[in-house]
Formats: C-alpha cells, sequence, structure tokens
C-alpha cells in the first residue's frame, strides 16, 4: 500500500485546533503511552471518558478503530487510518466518528513530540475541511476542552507510570467506570445469569464453553474461556458479598490445565442508579504465583474493558 501524504499544509488558521501541553516525562514514555493500546484505553479521552480498542496497528496505513464512552453511557465510535508514524516524533493519522447515532465528525490530525530534557512539549493540530466545520466541532463536542483534558489525562498516566515503573510486576489492581443505558436489577441479573454471563465475560476474540454460577454467598462460579487458536483459560472463584442489586464480591482466580493456581484475585463491583441508567464500578487486585503470569496482568484493564463493552451488547438484547 503507497503511504498516503498528509495534506494539513494547505490549511488555513481558521480551518484548525491546536493544543500544546508539556508533560513531565521523558519523549519515549510519551510515545510509548501513545502507541501502546493497553495503555492508550488508561488515559484517551475527556475527563469522565473510558475507550475500547478495537484495533491498533500504529503503522502507515494502519488501522485504529476505537469506541469511547462518555460519563452519561452515550458510545462514540471512532475510525482513524494512519499516515506518518515517526517514531519517536511525530504521528499524523486521518480521523472519522463521532456520537452513535448522531453526526459524524472528519479531521486529520498530527501529534507531535518534541524532547525538553527529561519533559516532553506534546502538540495536537487537528485540521478539517473548512472554518465552518472547525467551528462546529470546537462548539457541539467541546473539542478544545476535550483536547486540554486528554492531554492532562496522558500527563496524569505517564507521571504515575514513571512513579510506579518500580512496582511489583506480580500484583496489580485496577477500577474502571462504566455507565450502561439499563436498569440496575438487569445489569445485576447479566453478572449472575450463566447464560447471560457466557455471552459477554471475556476479551471480544474469546469464547466461553463453560458457564456455571451459584450466586449465594459461599457459591461457587466457574468459566473457561477459549481463544481463537483453541487455548483455554480456566478460572473462578466463591461469592463473598452479595447485596442484589447493588454489590457483588466474589474471588476470582484463574489456573492452569492441572488445576494448579495462575493468578489469584479479589474483585467487587457495584451498581448505583444513574439517571435512569446504572453506573458500574468494578475494582479488581490480581497477584500472580507463578513468572508468566505477569505477562496476563499487564493486559487485565483490557481484557475487562472489553468484556463491559460486550456486556453494553448484550443487555441492548433484553
Amino acid at each position: 500500500m503507497a503511504e498516503r501524504k498528509s495534506d494539513s499544509a494547505k490549511a488555513t488558521a481558521d480551518q484548525e485546533i491546536v493544543i500544546t501541553r508539556i508533560v513531565s516525562a521523558p519523549r519515549e514514555l510519551v510515545w510509548t503511552a501513545w502507541t501502546d493500546p493497553e495503555q492508550v484505553v488508561k488515559w484517551w479521552g475527556p475527563k469522565g471518558f473510558t475507550t475500547t480498542v478495537h484495533m491498533m496497528d500504529v503503522r502507515p496505513g494502519g488501522v485504529w478503530h476505537h469506541t469511547m464512552h462518555g460519563p452519561d453511557g452515550s458510545d462514540y465510535p471512532n475510525h482513524s487510518t494512519f499516515i506518518e508514524v515517526v517514531k519517536p516524533e511525530r504521528i499524523v493519522f486521518s480521523h472519522g466518528g463521532g456520537k452513535k447515532g448522531g453526526p459524524g465528525v472528519q479531521f486529520e490530525s498530527t501529534w507531535t513530540f518534541d524532547a525538553l530534557g527529561d519533559k516532553t512539549q506534546v502538540t495536537i493540530r487537528m485540521v478539517f475541511a473548512s472554518a465552518a466545520e472547525r467551528d462546529r466541532v470546537a462548539r457541539e463536542f467541546g473539542a478544545i476542552e476535550g483536547g486540554n483534558q486528554t492531554l492532562a489525562r496522558l500527563e496524569d498516566y505517564v507521571t504515575e507510570a514513571r512513579q510506579t515503573e518500580t512496582t511489583n510486576p506480580m500484583e496489580r489492581e485496577i477500577v474502571i467506570e462504566r455507565v450502561f443505558d439499563a436498569p440496575r436489577e438487569l445489569v445485576f441479573h447479566a453478572w449472575v445469569d450463566p447464560q447471560h454471563l457466557a455471552r459477554w465475560f471475556g476479551p471480544k476474540v474469546f469464547t466461553i464453553p463453560v458457564c456455571e454460577t451459584d450466586a449465594r454467598v459461599g457459591g461457587a462460579w466457574h468459566i473457561v474461556m477459549r481463544s481463537p487458536d483453541g487455548q483455554e483459560f480456566p478460572c473462578g472463584g466463591v461469592y463473598r458479598e452479595i447485596v442484589k442489586p447493588e454489590r457483588l464480591v466474589f474471588t476470582n482466580n484463574s489456573v492452569d490445565k492441572e488445576g494448579n493456581p495462575v493468578i489469584n484475585g479479589l474483585t467487587t463491583v457495584t451498581f448505583a442508579e444513574h439517571d435512569g441508567k446504572t453506573k458500574l464500578t468494578l475494582r479488581t487486585h490480581g497477584t500472580a504465583m507463578v513468572d508468566y503470569a505477569a505477562a496476563y496482568l499487564k493486559g487485565m484493564e483490557m481484557g475487562w474493558t472489553q468484556s463491559l463493552e460486550k456486556l453494553a451488547e448484550e443487555l441492548a438484547t433484553f
């Protein structure tokens, strides 16, 4: 595929939005945070948003497909194609997206990363087809404030990552919040009913050939996740607390084929009413019991994020 050249040089000032921030982290760390999908989901988007990455191929001609989830439960599907990738200096991509069911947005975005000692100046330049389109996106989508908040979240993330580089890789805790357009009784039910649980639990490309639940305090749950190449990953645990429809607490452990522990964890899920919808907060902690399981912990947030995306799809079928 021939590399498409950027045509943003033709733009006039009234067709663009430019946002700059100095981030307190080295350029290589910032670059990695931008190009690693497991890290992108931790900071991308304005405050209160979460992101599900479906595909991210960071090379000229590569595709980046992701969905942003607003704090009110609205989804914003996005599809981008990379035009230039000059490590660790510059990323240029064409972007298309918008609120699901609403008007779309098209622009070309250039991110530059300038080294300033142990800091990095990050600049976003968004170029639109016309001044009117630029003004519409700024007005209707809050693009300027959203860009500033995104850079602030990037700085918060890389600063924390820099401080915790030496933390124990054998342990990890994550917290994910998501608003679902469904009553909390329904969302709670989807977590404990094995027929529904089997349709949404696990990363996007995994299937669930085994799903069993005994939803009572002291009762056990057992799931087998199967990857596209046929590998199976058994997991399960015991319900420690069930307060319907408000709260679930359960152990969340993974084992190998012989039943030996791989990861031991504890998960707490709360379900709160939120303007007729449900605000779900998931807090899970995992401890790797064998060295190779540290790699699984690195992907834990992406796995849960994709599971919650599948949960949203499942709830829409009720």
